[in-house]
């Protein structure tokens, strides 16, 4: 794939499996490496941000690997998937008889994490009583356990991550906003794979190298069309979802070429693109239309379009994606004829 070359840098590749998805070398990424590099040694508390799918465990875990803590746990906890009555419990411990079912003393993942790193990923979705409990943690390096009225010291490093915007969900009252001042210590974004198309080559050269490996298929390489397909695809699952197509193809492929038909239909016929009518009401048009026909303002209304569109008629999300002001979106939108949808 040529992705790679023409970025005019030099690919960073991984050196700990732990880190086999952090590969780059667009310069927003190279940012991000340089930036983890300086703070991995320090104690510092680090908010990731991005969305799902961007690689945030695994920069937590690289965090983690440069970092003192090295040969210290790394104990990842997803909060969305622990049912809210029971986050308490298992962030923090519970003594025996705290509640029906809890026969033994039981330490909380923040003490098994003790000496090492905690990455606590969709803090956003965290409930308030454990937000008071985690704050605390933070402020005093202290846990109680549920049902327990001594605390105990812990020695833990915290990286926490979401995809969530927490400025909207402080002023909505489902967040502290100082547990986010708290955690914000070191924020670091880490930016969809649409945003560094320069990446794609070298992450699908990559998974596909590695994949291959494991299953026993020596060297595989991408046809021409296939890896145009690759490279043009938005990819809205971002890293975690090229990575699963390249693992659909090596699958399902035959020989020594990954062909375009050995990838997923999603790739190969992504969905239509909305596109604004005269009337304002946003229309379809098929991939593969002759775009070759349009003019500089037609491409450009139909990217404002499709962007407008992905952000559900958010101008403010819209015009940070687009690199504009607000104010030159509304003009923009002026120009071309595109109306403006109330935002949610």
């Amino acid at each position: 794939m040529t992705a790679a070359t023409r970025s005019g840098s030099t690919p960073r590749r991984p050196t700990d499996p732990f880190e086999r998805n952090i590969v780059g070398a667009s310069s927003r990424m190279q940012r991000i490496f340089k930036l983890v590099s300086k703070v991995a040694p320090t104690d510092s508390t680090i908010l990731l941000l991005g969305e799902s799918g961007t690689g945030k465990e695994l920069v937590a875990r690289s965090i983690h690997l440069q970092s003192r803590r090295a040969t210290g746990p790394f104990v990842p906890v997803n909060v969305a998937a622990i049912p809210e009555t029971l986050v308490e419990s298992e962030l923090f411990g519970h003594a025996r008889g705290a509640f029906t079912g809890a026969t033994t003393d039981r330490a909380g993942l923040i003490e098994q994490a003790e000496g090492g790193t905690l990455f606590l990923d969709e803090v956003g979705d965290m409930p308030a009583a454990a937000q008071v409990k985690l704050l605390r943690t933070l402020e005093s390096n202290e846990v109680r356990r549920v049902g327990e009225r001594t605390s105990r010291l812990v020695d833990v490093r915290l990286v926490a991550a979401t995809h969530r915007d927490l400025s909207e969900e402080i002023a909505a009252g489902r967040f502290r906003e100082d547990l986010y001042y708290r955690l914000n210590v070191v924020q670091i974004e880490l930016p969809p794979l649409r945003e560094r198309r320069e990446d794609i080559g070298l992450l699908a050269s990559y998974f596909l190298d590695r994949l291959a490996a494991r299953n026993g298929r020596g060297k595989l390489a991408f046809s021409p069309e296939a890896a145009a397909m690759i490279e043009r695809y938005d990819y809205p699952g971002n890293v975690r979802e090229l990575e699963n197509a390249v693992e659909h193809a090596v699958a399902i492929s035959e020989g020594k070429t990954i062909d375009a038909a050995d990838l997923p239909a999603a790739i190969r016929s992504p969905r239509l693109l909305p596109r604004e009518s005269s009337d304002g009401v946003a229309r379809a048009i098929r991939p593969g239309t002759d775009r070759g026909t349009w003019s500089l303002s037609d491409v450009e209304k139909e990217h404002i379009v499709v962007v407008l569109e992905r952000h559900h008629g958010n101008a403010t999300a819209a015009a940070k994606q687009l690199g504009i002001s607000r104010t030159t979106l509304w003009r923009k939108m002026r120009t071309y004829g595109i109306a403006r949808r109330a935002e949610n």
